[in-house]
């Protein structure tokens, strides 16, 4: 470990000075950060954390209550996009964050609970031998019994979210290791399968496949593939972040295949900041750049491509909701309304507060539950009051938050990814909702 320099941070990649030297504090963020809104406290915001990181690199400690600020960040990356300086606080805070992970030590019981996830999360394999009981649980009517006594919300907060995210459980397909395209080959194309959307989401996966190899890719999808890292690299877990990084890019690589196709937000999110992230490894830095430079969200791809698959009508009214990692760190926000808007029949509506984060961030609706509730019940109404019957986005944890906040708001909402509608209409059959 770097010998410590005065202050909070120590001298491998703290908060760089002149990146926070970027922020004029003029306040343009303030209205666009989550926790803002709901506390209203300076610190609580975007230039309030930046002046903490300053305080740090002057000498100021790692106090519990400087790490509460950067902590209560949902990571959500809506002060970039309203920022007129272009602050690049997504490197600022994931610098903090690693800072953070690496000098501060966390109470016992909340150290117990971040390993729990992260024993579980970024595993497939695991999160897949969950599928079994998760099924029988619900099969049973235990979870209807539960909610419907009220018995959930006496459950501990962490275990209380859980149950309530939960999406009821599907056939998981299986996927080929390679899916030839239909008609003439225009791409060869890696799928990302990932870790909650293969798990939970198996039918998302399979909807990903088949529009790809319906819109001429060849769809290759790598045996072996586990997490892409994204969970501990936006919380601080470098070392483990960068292990992920290394033998996703290796799979991939040796795929060989011309992009690196991904349908979960904040995997792409984190995918795309791989050279970043092994900037100082000589092994790795050129690789990690040159699977930056292939990877793709979905639609990016797909409008990249161009249709030639056949649309057919779906008669539906859809509201798109932005994932933050896809439309505040990726910049990808025309792409899916694009593809959306040509699926004749479709009627696509936008969303109050559209640019507001939905409180999952990862696994920021398991660590900090009250105000990832509340601002999941505040994207629930938002949804409600455009009248559509279905809610699109392009990330689990979006699908997953936004369903529990509607059925605890009595208001059940049909709910779909990008794909899954694409899929529906190429296919021409009837939308299914994959929660």
């Amino acid at each position: 470990m770097s010998e410590p320099v005065p202050g909070a941070f120590d001298d491998h990649h703290p908060p760089q000075l002149d990146l926070i030297k970027d922020c004029v504090h003029c306040g343009f963020c303030l209205p666009s950060c989550p926790t803002y809104l709901l506390w209203g406290q300076e610190m609580d915001s975007p230039r309030g954390r930046i002046h903490l990181m300053k305080s740090g690199l002057e000498g100021e400690p790692l106090s519990a209550s400087m790490v509460s600020h950067f902590d209560a960040c949902l990571g959500c990356m809506a002060c970039v996009t309203a920022c007129p300086s272009g602050v690049r606080y997504g490197t600022l805070i994931a610098d903090t964050r690693t800072q953070v992970q690496r000098r501060y030590e966390r109470p016992r019981r909340e150290r117990l609970l971040r390993e729990a996830i992260f024993w579980l999360f970024p595993y497939p394999r695991r999160l897949r031998a969950l599928r079994g009981p998760l099924a029988a649980y619900q099969r049973s009517g235990l979870d209807r019994f539960l909610r419907r006594t009220g018995l959930a919300d006496r459950l501990p907060p962490t275990l209380r979210v859980l149950e309530s995210l939960t999406p009821t459980l599907t056939r998981r397909p299986g996927l080929p290791a390679r899916l030839p395209a239909s008609g003439r080959r225009r791409a060869v194309v890696g799928m990302l399968t990932g870790c909650v959307q293969d798990a939970l989401f198996p039918q998302v996966n399979a909807a990903t496949a088949r529009v790809l190899a319906a819109e001429g890719c060849d769809v290759v999808i790598p045996r072996g593939q586990g997490c892409c890292g994204a969970l501990s690299q936006h919380t601080g877990r470098e070392a483990e972040a960068i292990s992920f990084a290394r033998a996703l890019i290796e799979r991939f690589e040796a795929a060989k295949v011309d992009h690196v196709v991904v349908n979960a937000a904040g995997c792409g999110s984190a995918m795309k900041d791989y050279a970043h992230l092994l900037r100082d490894d000589p092994g790795y830095a050129a690789r990690a750049q040159a699977f930056v430079e292939r990877t793709r969200d979905v639609s990016e791809l797909l409008v990249e491509l161009g249709p030639v698959a056949v649309r057919h009508p779906l008669e539906i009214t859809v509201a798109y909701h932005d994932a933050c990692h896809l439309g505040h760190a990726q910049g990808v926000r025309s792409q899916p309304r694009e593809l959306l808007r040509a699926i004749p029949g479709l009627t696509l509506i936008e969303i109050a507060e559209g640019d507001l984060c939905c409180g999952s961030a990862g696994i920021y609706n398991l660590l900090h539950p009250e105000p990832a509730t509340e601002l999941g019940d505040r994207k629930a109404r938002n949804v409600l009051a455009t009248g559509a019957s279905v809610l699109v986005t392009a990330n689990p944890g979006c699908l997953m938050q936004i369903a529990a906040s509607a059925r605890r708001l009595g208001a059940p909402l049909t709910l779909a990814h990008t794909v899954t509608v694409l899929d529906a209409s190429i296919r021409n059959v009837p939308l299914r909702d994959p929660k």
